[in-house]
């Protein structure tokens, strides 16, 4: 599965890199995120409670940060296991300086799914892929806000 978007977000790129490069705040505006724990340097082990449609699943793995271009890129890598299935997601971050108050977040990347996950269809993950990012998004915009 195939996610893309773009975003404009009311902070300086330094501010937004701030933010996704810090492991409490990256928990704060994942939706889903439970718990996200530093293993080291820039990998980490997570939890993630998501509702897919009438199915709920608690997925436990590891997220890593690699390529990492300060205050302008890095490619996010998670592998998420669960009763109904596994995902795995390799999705590059990149942000631009619109102004000196504005940055546009762009990702584009690539989500793998197995077991009951898969078999639910497109439409339905889909769906919930696109509410997960206008949920991270809004998550964002709130924390910078703050």
């Amino acid at each position: 599965m195939k996610l893309t978007g773009k975003h404009i977000l009311k902070a300086s790129p330094s501010r937004v890199w701030e933010i996704l490069m810090d492991e409490q705040s990256l928990a704060k505006v994942v939706p889903g995120v439970s718990s996200l724990e530093r293993i080291s340097g820039n990998s980490f082990k997570s939890t993630l409670a998501i509702k897919l449609g009438p199915v709920n699943g608690s997925f436990t793995g590891n997220l890593q940060l690699e390529e990492i271009v300060e205050q302008k890129s890095f490619t996010l890598k998670a592998q998420q296991g669960s009763k109904i299935g596994n995902a795995n997601a390799i999705i590059k971050i990149g942000l631009s300086p619109v102004d000196d108050q504005h940055t546009a977040i762009e990702f584009d990347g690539d989500v793998q799914l197995s077991g009951l996950l898969a078999s639910m269809g497109h439409r339905i993950i889909g769906g919930v892929s696109g509410t997960m990012t206008k949920q991270f998004f809004n998550n964002l915009d709130v924390l910078i806000d703050n």
